[in-house]
């Protein structure tokens, strides 16, 4: 939680210009509809005397060999169902939604399930784009489950993870639909697909950042404050719309609550280790490597037992030319992979058969846009 000295009260006229639709504005995209020639591959790829468990392996094969689907990972756009299938490609939300329909469709109990995990910050244009993550999870009993992922690998350390509804799998869809039109530049078609996520649910708080950022790109600052503010106030850790907050007021010349809302982030940051290793990734690809190895080395002081830290800074030393440095910090990163395997799980296949709770790793399930300077 962001510690901030923050009132907020609902404004009845405020939330009737953003929630004032009375029905779902878009019925006619089923993200999760299958059509004819998804149904007929089915039918005559898996068999109708198949368990449960050989459903679920064989519908692996069918979304992710070569010899089948073989569907691509592209997060620049979300897709219904029957696009990901007819594209091949999708992001998580996108598979997940596809995977879902289908086992659902053959008799296997399927569910969406989001997951916390260390967040991934990604640069669009002049956005930030945070990335949150989504998978499958079903059980063929009462003490088997299993989960179907779109990662290559999974952390079981430190993640928690919720069953949630298809309604708000829909709600992330016209979410992750105006993020996309947002860093178009298409801010009133953003507000029509942020207004119906939030009208299929309210209690979305990255929908409420992301429609503050649209309406303050549209120059109505006094309904991007509000929504920013509701982001908060419906979730104490969203940091994106703090990050906002302080960047309007600052634009707005209202210096000392900007001063106060960024000085609540900068501690909230500088003590997030997957903040600095995230910043250290992107000074990286901007092949500013002094920057990285700053941003990875404060990340291993906030968290040490992490080896992606070490990898990273390893690659960062090399860059530097500094070989003993790189040597020394890769062979750290081995040492705690082999010391416990419980970190880092291989899982190539997708599938995961468990007995006890065991989250998958991030890509995109629902996008969160910070207008503010990484700080």
């Amino acid at each position: 939680m962001i510690q901030l000295d923050f009132s907020f009260a609902d404004d009845n006229d405020m939330d009737s210009i953003i929630l004032g639709q009375s029905a779902d504005a878009f019925p006619e995209i089923e993200t999760m509809a299958l059509n004819q020639e998804i149904i007929d591959y089915l039918e005559a790829n898996v068999r109708s005397t198949a368990s449960d468990r050989e459903v679920v392996d064989r519908l692996r094969e069918l979304l992710f060999e070569e010899d089948y689907l073989n569907i691509q990972y592209d997060d620049l756009k979300t897709r219904t169902a029957i696009e990901t299938f007819q594209d091949r490609q999708g992001n998580c939300l996108s598979v997940v939604s596809l995977y879902i329909a289908m086992a659902r469709h053959l008799g296997v109990d399927a569910r969406f399930q989001t997951v916390k995990v260390r967040p991934r910050w990604d640069r669009r244009g002049e956005l930030l784009v945070i990335s949150q993550h989504i998978n499958a999870v079903g059980r063929f009993g009462q003490s088997t489950y299993y989960v179907v992922d779109f990662t290559p690998e999974i952390s079981v350390q430190q993640l928690t993870a919720s069953t949630v509804t298809d309604t708000h799998a829909r709600a992330l869809y016209f979410n992750n639909l105006g993020v996309e039109r947002l860093i178009a530049g298409e801010y009133e078609k953003s507000l029509q697909f942020f207004k119906n996520a939030l009208w299929i649910d309210p209690a979305l708080s990255i929908a409420w950042n992301n429609i503050g950022t649209a309406y303050n790109r549209n120059g109505d600052k006094t309904l991007a404050e509000y929504a920013y503010r509701k982001a908060y106030a419906t979730d104490k850790t969203n940091a994106t719309a703090i990050n906002n907050l302080a960047k309007y007021y600052h634009n707005q010349g209202d210096l000392e609550t900007s001063e106060r809302y960024a000085r609540a982030i900068e501690r909230f940051n500088n003590s997030n280790p997957y903040y600095h290793y995230n910043m250290g990734n992107m000074a990286y690809a901007e092949a500013d490597f002094e920057m990285a190895r700053e941003h990875f080395t404060r990340a291993i002081r906030r968290k040490e037992a992490e080896p992606d830290f070490y990898y990273a800074l390893s690659k960062t030393y090399e860059q530097l030319g500094d070989e003993l440095q790189s040597q020394r910090m890769y062979q750290m990163a081995r040492l705690m992979v082999l010391a416990s395997d419980e970190i880092y799980l291989p899982s190539q296949d997708k599938v995961r058969i468990v007995n006890e709770k065991s989250i998958l790793r991030e890509t995109s399930a629902g996008f969160s846009i910070n207008t503010g300077e990484a700080r």
